[in-house]
């Protein structure tokens, strides 16, 4: 009998453009609009029909879909147009550091030193590959919770998943340990600006109040999603062949196999001009921005935090280029890491800046290695081609929402949802409100824009049926973060599979279980918002 196979994940996501253009004809498209009622600004919600004229004629077009389903690929590209550019300077700068085996000494050196310690009696009884998911997630996660950590980890997951397999796991478990974890802390943030911060300021309540409960949550979740992790990795370690990315990940065991004695160990003088150079140009911008004020949450930190790693990298750059330049690469890598987290919480930083700093890693570890500028253009482009099915997924993916949008139907799903909360009780009310929040991210993964549709509608009834704000946009942030990890409309989720090369289907039946115990934790800690007196609610 001939095995069903699986189809691509390119025609499974076609497919979900389709069934959202068959909406389009079944669902009557309509419109909430913003009106000032009373002095206080409320959203009403009209159907196309019903809009009022000038709405109706230069603020809203939508139609059935047909046609559409194929420019939406087009529009989608447009989309998610910095996700994609984003995407492909990561792929062409990693493949230019990776081809100066850096990477492969730095897991060798790695795994050398666990080896030591495992050595001890404790670190025995403990596992001390247990230790590394346990420190590597909770920094993720806590990345998560502030700041938002989202598009990030996709040049995070280049690192990780060679390391994971390296360890005796697979690419799921490296990917977990950073996308899933960082998206985990972006549940149950505590300070997270693009969610929390954007909700409680539609809701009008004091930004970041409510931290107390929300770190308990926080703490609650990583703890039950480190969990999950070590027992599937623990279940892959002993039986590599039980995972489903077995056969997928022949590519990333081909990429650990390189030995260590296979790596020689030198130092071009090319690698010293780069250090000089970059060490002018870090002393330049310590001049100018002596002091860096992180904002986290409310609070403000100033520290002289340039000055600091342009000493530190100097340091490091001399011990790791007297050894090998595969050490001063990887000095580049976690320079890279380190002004990255600066310039997120101390410059607003964001995507554009992100993969302009990972285009100068990737010139800086060419040159280092003696690489023409010739050759090292060769292997970005290389690097691009070999990671452009991820970019096309996410612009494949993006087109779902344009249906969606250009169908004008979104909207109509949200008010149809929203009069489902009618006549219900607290924490019936509560849960539904946290049911839509969950749905509606299906179809708008994007925490913000979700924030800004689903808050001026939530808030006020929230004051109706007797239930805080502050409630509300727990239901907000937990329906928000959840299902980020397995709708096909999160580009960074397709994103992330695509450079970690797992076909989203074969996330579907990894995750789903994971997701739906996440979904009942959310519901059952969206109670206590209800029931409880909490500070800040």
């Amino acid at each position: 009998m001939k095995k069903r196979k699986v189809p691509h994940t390119f025609v499974i996501v076609f497919f979900i453009i389709v069934i959202a253009a068959v909406l389009t004809w079944i669902i009557p498209p309509g419109k909430y609009v913003s009106e000032q009622v009373d002095g206080e600004t409320v959203m009403t919600f009209y159907y196309a029909d019903q809009l009022p004229p000038a709405i109706g004629d230069s603020e809203f077009h939508a139609e059935p879909q047909t046609w559409q389903i194929f420019s939406a690929f087009y529009k989608g590209f447009v989309k998610q147009s910095n996700i994609i550019v984003f995407i492909l300077i990561i792929g062409g700068a990693f493949w230019i550091m990776n081809k100066s085996k850096a990477i492969d000494m730095g897991i060798h050196s790695f795994l050398k030193f666990t080896k030591r310690l495992e050595r001890s009696p404790l670190m025995q009884k403990i596992g001390v590959n247990n230790i590394v998911i346990i420190l590597i997630m909770l920094l993720f996660s806590l990345f998560g919770s502030v700041f938002g950590m989202s598009e990030e980890t996709i040049a995070f997951a280049l690192i990780i998943i060679p390391l994971a397999v390296s360890m005796g796991y697979d690419s799921i478990v490296g990917l977990c340990m950073v996308y899933v974890a960082a998206h985990i802390g972006f549940s149950g943030a505590m300070l997270n600006p693009f969610t929390i911060g954007i909700a409680q300021g539609i809701a009008e309540i004091p930004l970041f109040t409510g931290i107390g409960y929300r770190a308990v949550c926080w703490a609650i979740l990583t703890v039950v999603g480190i969990i999950f992790v070590l027992w599937y990795a623990n279940k892959v370690k002993k039986n590599p062949q039980s995972s489903i990315m077995y056969e997928d990940d022949a590519y990333w065991r081909k990429s650990a196999e390189v030995k260590e004695e296979e790596l020689e160990r030198y130092t071009p003088r090319k690698a010293w001009w780069v250090f000089a150079f970059l060490t002018a140009v870090l002393i330049v911008f310590s001049v100018l921005y002596p002091m860096t004020t992180l904002k986290i949450g409310n609070s403000e930190t100033t520290l002289p935090l340039l000055p600091i790693g342009t000493a530190l990298f100097i340091l490091l750059s001399i011990v790791t280029l007297r050894k090998t330049v595969h050490y001063f690469v990887l000095t580049l890598l976690f320079a890279t890491v380190y002004f990255l987290v600066i310039g997120v919480l101390g410059y607003d930083w964001y995507i554009m800046e992100i993969a302009s700093l990972f285009l100068v890693l990737g010139i800086a570890s060419g040159l280092s290695v003696d690489k023409s500028a010739s050759d090292i253009a060769k292997l970005f482009l290389e690097g691009m081609g070999d990671i452009l099915s991820a970019a096309v997924i996410v612009g494949l993916a993006g087109g779902i929402v344009i249906i969606l949008q250009d169908g004008g139907i979104i909207d109509t799903i949200l008010y149809g949802l929203s009069k489902s909360m009618s006549n219900m009780g607290k924490i019936a009310s509560a849960e539904i409100m946290y049911g839509i929040q969950t749905l509606i991210n299906i179809v708008i993964p994007s925490g913000s824009a979700k924030a800004a549709i689903t808050m001026p509608i939530m808030a006020p009834f929230s004051d109706l049926i007797g239930i805080s704000r502050q409630a509300t946009v727990v239901a907000f942030q937990f329906g928000d973060g959840f299902t980020n990890m397995i709708t096909p409309t999160s580009g960074v989720l397709m994103a992330a599979l695509g450079v970690a090369r797992i076909p989203w289907e074969k996330w579907v039946r990894f995750i789903w279980k994971f997701i739906l115990v996440l979904v009942v934790i959310g519901a059952l800690l969206l109670i206590p918002t209800v029931t409880m007196e909490l500070a800040g609610f």
